[in-house]
């Protein structure tokens, strides 16, 4: 009998946990209109007052469950062409707003902010996330995996204007329909969709639904539905960007012209399928490498900065995980094997998702050029929705000259549910890899797996994970920062949240054990080794951090290691110690700083590392910041500075 009562009355409050996450109503009609919405940042016409709104913003940080302390209203409309979103973000101090971005892509976690969510396939899982702040700046990424991955470097068609008032501010945003990726096999689209509001000068975050502290609004099964959109017709859109260089070239006895074009073109097939072709591809306007300093003996990782590569980056990335292995690396694509920069010739890609398969098709041609052959480079990946959060995938990536072709192909999972225990996320999956070349043949050991469990969550989480390399994978269009390598890691992170004493503290983080023990896959020696006890972790409720962690490190040189041209390592196996502390104010502020220290043992000598920036956020057109980075390293073979 007493069984039974404890076990329905721990039903009773999972149910009633569960309920807490839903705000009535979760569910918003669009309002169908005829003629275009003037998009000015006042929504103030005659649609906006009649229109349904939404009011029911509940906060996640800093009073948990409590209603939002600023009146805050949304409303939807859409005609043939745009879906239109406006905004209402009363504040009663509106003098204290922070809005000081403006640029593309802007930090969106220093500035008063608002925050669009949308699931046009409505699976749970993928989605399209736009945000905007008093200045109307823009940011947008691609959500994917529920939140687990995005691509911040999506950059969709769409636009937003804000007013601001004495009563706060206000925003309209303007959606294309042919930007997103749709159903079309239903008159009526029934699409998530998920609202968040920040107000940074009161540290306050506020959503619609789903307003847990073991989710994020890019969680996008928590989101809400929104309703009405009746008749969408399939749009055929089409983005031509061209480019001509043009310039000379002048040499004690030669002059000669130089002049290069080339382009993009960007092809709506139907709201499922996008087609994207590239000639002659031109990267000139690329972004730099932010420059990384590298005192271990393992190449380090960059990301990919260009444009035709990132978008639909989810759809080849194999979903390996971690940050030893990278099997599809398309910075690969257009290098030689020293390096140098290959001509692009062409490339085609369609990424498209129907029903519940996901699919992207991607190759690419480049020239006959710096001792490199002509060099097809070819992938398919495929990807199938199971159950409400779970998915099975493959891919194939491939490259092919007229001597030589390599194949890196594999298959991945993952099971995931934000019901574990009640309401908790909780998710298990991994990948398993495989290379071939012609040259060699194929190889038994020649494969690379991983498999993990997680369980992320706002009080605690607990990660561990288990992969192996043997020496034969060799993924040549893949980046493998270890090679002959098996590796375990587990985290425990506990995360509590001060109420009755100590009040100025919004959460603390704890992490009593963050181990990674890799050993050489052949020898079963030890290849690193480091245990990180954070014993002191803290952010304030103004917004400030403040770590300090104490690090035991082991590193297993078979080989001599050389740090710089003059300063050797010489093989065998070294422990130590090292301690760091970091410190950071909040950076929504006018001025703002950080600082991060390293000291302690390094190798057979000692260490003292420091990276400082000072940020100055004058106003929205004029931002400086200055960065100091220190290393002093002490070896008996010599200093390095």
């Amino acid at each position: 009998m007493y069984k039974k009562l404890i076990t329905a009355s721990v039903l009773l409050v999972a149910s009633i946990c569960l309920k807490a996450q839903v705000s009535m109503p979760n569910s918003l009609q669009a309002v169908h209109i005829h003629q275009p919405i003037v998009l000015d940042g006042k929504p103030d016409e005659p649609v906006w007052q009649n229109a349904p709104h939404i009011t029911n913003f509940t906060q996640r940080e800093l009073n948990y469950n409590q209603p939002v302390s600023e009146h805050t209203k949304v409303a939807v409309a859409y005609d043939d062409e745009h879906l239109y979103i406006a905004v209402w973000c009363y504040d009663s101090t509106p003098d204290r707003i922070i809005a000081k971005e403006l640029r593309r892509d802007f930090n969106y976690d220093i500035d008063d902010n608002f925050i669009v969510v949308i699931d046009t396939y409505n699976d749970k899982r993928n989605g399209f996330m736009f945000v905007t702040n008093p200045n109307a700046a823009r940011a947008d990424l691609q959500i994917f995996n529920n939140g687990g991955a995005s691509n911040i470097f999506w950059n969709g068609v769409w636009n937003v204007k804000t007013t601001r008032t004495d009563e706060g501010w206000f925003a309209e945003f303007e959606i294309p329909f042919y930007t997103f990726k749709y159903p079309t096999n239903t008159d009526e689209q029934t699409w998530g969709i998920n609202f968040e509001r920040n107000i940074r000068h009161k540290r306050e975050q506020a959503l619609w639904q789903g307003w847990s502290r073991d989710n994020r609004i890019q969680q996008v099964n928590q989101a809400g539905t929104l309703t009405g959109l009746k008749d969408l017709r399939n749009k055929q859109f089409i983005e031509v960007k061209p480019y001509a260089l043009g310039g000379g070239e002048l040499l004690p006895n030669k002059k000669r012209a130089i002049w290069n074009t080339g382009g993009d073109i960007n092809y709506l097939l139907s709201p499922t399928y996008r087609l994207n072709l590239t000639f002659n591809t031109d990267f000139a306007q690329v972004e730099a490498d932010q420059q990384q300093i590298n005192l271990t003996r393992f190449p380090l990782f960059f990301p990919e900065l260009r444009e035709f590569f990132l978008e639909g980056d989810d759809f080849f990335n194999m979903n390996y995980g971690g940050n030893r292995i990278f099997p599809f690396y398309t910075r690969r694509i257009g290098l030689n094997d020293k390096l140098e920069p290959i001509p692009i010739i062409a490339g085609a890609r369609i990424l498209g998702k129907e029903q519940n398969s996901t699919i992207g098709l991607m190759t690419i041609q480049t020239a006959d050029a710096l001792g490199q052959p002509y060099t097809n480079y070819t992938a398919a990946s495929w990807r199938q929705d199971l159950g409400r959060q779970s998915f099975i995938g493959a891919m194939s990536a491939n490259r092919i000259d007229h001597r030589h072709w390599h194949s890196t192909t594999g298959i991945n999972g993952r099971y995931s549910t934000a019901k574990f225990l009640g309401r908790k996320n909780f998710e298990v999956g991994g990948a398993l890899i495989k290379t071939h070349n012609s040259d060699s043949g194929f190889q038994l050991n020649a494969y690379a797996y991983r498999l993990f469990v997680n369980y992320p969550n706002d009080r605690i989480i607990i990660f561990a994970s288990t992969q192996q390399s043997p020496a034969g994978f060799n993924p040549e269009i893949g980046l493998a920062t270890r090679t002959n390598f098996r590796e375990d890691f587990a985290l425990i992170s506990l995360r509590p949240r001060p109420k009755n004493f100590l009040r100025w503290i919004r959460q603390f983080e704890i992490s009593p054990l963050m181990l990674t023990n890799t050993q050489y896959n052949d020898t079963r020696d030890m290849q690193s080794f480091e245990y990180t006890f954070q014993y002191l972790g803290f952010e304030t409720k103004s917004g400030e951090r403040f770590v300090l962690d104490y690090r035991f490190i082991g590193e297993g040189l078979i080989r001599d290691f050389s740090l710089t041209n003059d300063i050797v390592i010489p093989k065998g196996v070294y422990w130590w110690r090292q301690m760091e502390g970091e410190f950071r104010t909040f950076r929504g502020r006018t001025l703002s700083a950080s600082s991060r220290f390293i000291w302690g043992d390094f190798y057979d000598g000692t260490a003292w590392r420091n990276r400082s920036d000072i940020l100055w956020r004058a106003g929205k057109y004029f931002t400086t910041s200055l960065s100091y980075e220190y290393n002093n390293i002490v070896l008996p073979g010599g200093q390095l500075q």
